[in-house]
Parts: C-alpha cells; structure tokens; sequence
C-alpha cells in the first residue's frame, strides 16, 4: 500500500509540473504579441495605437490583464515602461484627440474661462475653437531645445532695431524670456531650434556686392553637421523636428546649405514664396515687423479711436523695386487725390499719419514678397490690399485673411480705385473690426504676452509637429 501511495504522489507530481510547463508554454504567445525586448535599450513594441486605447483620464497606460473566472487562472500586467520619445508621441496624440473633440463640441469657451483671458471668436479665424484647443495644448506640453553651439554674434543673437527685427527679437524671447517652452534637457524637446541669424551672416560674411552667397552656404552646412554629430536629433529625424528662423531676404538661399534643412525641416521666413521653395504644409511664413530704434512708432502703438476720420480711400509711400511697385507708381503715382500714392513722401506729410487717415493701406510686394506695410497697416488699423504674387500669408493656417484684407491682382492694379471704392462700406466696416480683431497676434511684447506675435509663431511650430509621427 505503501508504494502504491508513493507511486501516485510521484505520478500526480509530474502531471503538475508538466501542467506547469503546458500553461507557460501556451501563454508566451500572448506575452510575445503585446512586448518585446531587443538589445541594451529594451525598447518596448506595442503599436502606439494600441497604447493611445489604453490611456485613461490621467494620460496613464492602465494595467492590462487577461483570465479565466472559472478556473481562478489570472494574469495581471503591470504598467509598461514608455521611451522618452513614445512619451512625447503619446503626448501628441493625447493633444490631437482633444483638439478633434473641440471641433466637434457645441461648447461655448467663452463661458468656460474664468478671468478676463483671451478666447479667440469670429469670422477671423478658420476655427476659433479648434485654435483655442490647440494653444491650450501648446501651453500644456511643447518644449523646444535650443542648441547651445555657436559663437556670437551669428548665433544666439540677431537684429532688434531693423526691418528684420523679428528675427532677433524671436532668438532673444527663445533663450532669455520666461523659457515656458524652453527645455535644457534636449531628450523632452517636441522640437530643435538653430539659433542662427541669417541678417547677421550677411552682415558679418557676405563681401558686399560680391553676389557670392557661399559663405552663408558654408555656415549653415557646418552648423548642421556639428548638431548631427554631437546629438542624435538630428539624423533620429533627418531634421523634420528641427527649425530655422529668418527675415532676411536671403534666409531660403542660406538653409540651401544643407538639403535636408531646405526640404525636410520647418523654415519660419519672411520670405514665403511659394514659387521659390517655400512649402506651407511644413514653412511657416513670418511676419516683417520693421522697428525703427528697436520700438513701434508712438503713433501706432496703441488703437486709434473707432470713430477716427479716414478721409483719403488708399495709401502707398515706399521705393521702386521689385516687379510690382513700377506698375502701381507707373498707374497711380501722384495721379488722385483719393489714392494717395507717393514715391518718396514729401517733408511736409507724415507717413504714419497717412496711414491712419486711410481706409485702405497697399502692400505691394518689394524685391521679396514680404512687406513690413501689412503689419503697420493693421496697427493703424487700416484695412490691408495685399498686392503680391505667390506670397504665403503669415498664420494662414489660423487666420482668415480675406476677412481683414483685400487682396487684388496684379492686373487689376490700373482699376484700383474701382476695386477699392466699389467696397460696401458694410463690409469695409467687418474688414476694419477684422484688423482690429487680429491686431494682438502681431504685436511684440517684451516680455512676450498670451497670443501675441511670438506665441502666434511657437503655434505655427507646434502644428507642423503635430504632424510629425516620429519613426520608431
């Protein structure tokens, strides 16, 4: 009797243990399906889909567990350990879905904020709501990594009292304003800033009248290969989460310095023309902002009055250069008084003052298609005739330009008048309420406030990141 009870406690031991080995063997699949690790870094490989179903309210990756009930068989995973760059993607996403649902939500946001902060609203924007939700998102998450390399003053510096102002001005908030975006850890960056000033490679590179734009060429290339080599970004990318940032005319031929630079990565220029190179699903047009003395002319600073006379139709003042300032001086220089159109101002007369009596300010294009005249013309509130060739205009993927300027075509320049005085007043009245509504996203602040010109532009950045999945 004996060995017969000893014989079935072996026998029944061994069915255990096999039983054992069976359940593991038939349950590594599954562990196999959801994780894998690979090599020093133990990257995990669940599909990013996969986690974004698993994210509660927290933005935490629940547990996820699978059993049986009837036979007490339960396995409970614990939570999985994200890389920093799946942390910054599953970010994004989380930031995608809620601006979905805001397009979607019959919520009135002005009734949802406390305090006497901005909300977007009207007919200026493509979608208030959803813009608001975005901005949101970008003072929730974005984080932007300025690379350290470089020597003054072609990097980390940058014109401030110039027709090229923004460009410095933008450099100088980036590295010492309130550094809300900024991150000096590069490893949580959404983005990579190269501080360069492309003005000041002209200034202190470029030998004038040489016409030899190799120097700017040789900068900006050795500039990438040194980031590339010391940072994995770079390469991890090939530049598509990295951006440049330049009002000089010239800043489209210099980040021909490096191919990648020109066609893969974000440029922020001036000098947005679509016909030269400039692609708006991943550029952003910036706008030219001309500071005499590093500040806004006291006449424009502030809003006129609403009720302010504008007793002339139109207002132009500037040189001959380009192909489209001889065609409007050609037709209507010094020709009406009602369509004040100046070469040169007479001593007498105050160009800002003008501009204020104005209904209309033109904006013809000069030698590139940016002109600092749209930006003075909505400080003066005087509705903007944009009158360009291929120019892609600033924030135009937030703002409705046709909802505070006019924009005429070259041909139509002979019946200017015409066009202009042929405006209802009703609507001249919504454009004028347009300007005046947009006025605070192109206004520099120091320090830099809620929408103003330097968070229009950081929003312009974050939507192209948006659209960046990272390849892991």
């Amino acid at each position: 009797m004996g060995a017969y009870t000893g014989c079935s406690v072996t026998i029944l031991s061994s069915l255990c243990v096999a039983s054992i080995l069976i359940v593991s063997i038939l349950s590594r699949p599954f562990f196999c399906t959801l994780m894998s690790f690979s090599g020093p870094k133990s990257e995990f490989s669940v599909p990013m889909v996969e986690l974004q179903k698993k994210i509660n309210s927290d933005d935490q990756v629940r547990a996820v567990g699978t059993g049986d009930s009837r036979t007490g068989f339960y396995i409970n995973r614990k939570k999985a350990k994200l890389s920093r760059e799946q942390e910054l993607e599953q970010g994004l996403a989380l930031a995608r879905a809620s601006i979905r649902r805001s397009a979607a939500s019959k919520l009135n946001l002005s009734a949802t904020v406390k305090g006497d902060d901005y909300v977007p609203s009207g007919i200026v924007y493509r979608n208030s709501r959803t813009f608001y939700q975005s901005y949101l998102e970008m003072e929730r998450r974005f984080k932007v990594y300025v690379y350290p390399e470089g020597d003054l003053p072609i990097t980390h510096d940058g014109p401030c009292k110039d027709i090229y102002s923004i460009e410095g001005r933008f450099i100088h908030e980036m590295e010492h304003g309130n550094g809300n975006f900024r991150t000096t850890d590069p490893r949580r960056a959404h983005v990579y800033f190269m501080p360069f000033s492309v003005t000041w490679m002209v200034k202190y590179l470029y030998q004038s009248l040489s016409h030899n734009h190799s120097p700017l060429l040789e900068f900006v290339s050795d500039y990438v290969r040194v980031v590339s080599m010391r940072y994995p970004f770079w390469n991890r990318t090939r530049g598509a989460d990295h951006f440049m940032l330049a009002c000089h005319d010239w800043g489209p031929i210099a980040s021909g310095g490096n191919p990648f630079l020109y066609n893969t990565s974000i440029r922020v220029l001036c000098n947005a023309n679509s016909s030269e190179g400039f692609n708006p699903q991943k550029d952003i047009s910036l706008p030219e902002i001309h500071l005499y003395g590093g500040k806004v002319s006291p006449k424009i600073a502030t809003p006129p009055p609403d009720n302010a006379s504008r007793p002339h139709l139109a207002f132009f003042a500037g040189g001959v250069h380009g192909p489209i300032r001889p065609i409007l001086l050609r037709h209507w220089k010094n020709r009406d008084n009602d369509l004040r159109v100046y070469e040169y101002l007479p001593k007498e007369l105050d160009y800002y003052s003008l501009m204020l009596q104005s209904k209309f300010c033109l904006c013809p294009s000069g030698h590139e298609v940016a002109s600092p005249r749209i930006v003075e013309a909505i400080y003066a509130e005087c509705v903007p005739v944009i009158l360009s060739k291929s120019y892609v205009l600033p924030f135009s993927d937030v703002l409705r330009w046709e909802a505070f300027s006019i924009q005429v075509d070259v041909s139509e320049i002979p019946r200017l008048k015409e066009v202009l005085s042929a405006v209802p007043e009703a609507r001249y009245r919504r454009l004028k309420k347009g300007v005046r509504l947009v006025r605070r996203h192109f206004v520099l602040n120091k320090p830099s406030k809620r929408f103003d010109v330097f968070h229009m532009i950081l929003h312009s950045i974050w939507l192209r990141r948006l659209n960046i999945k990272l390849d892991q």
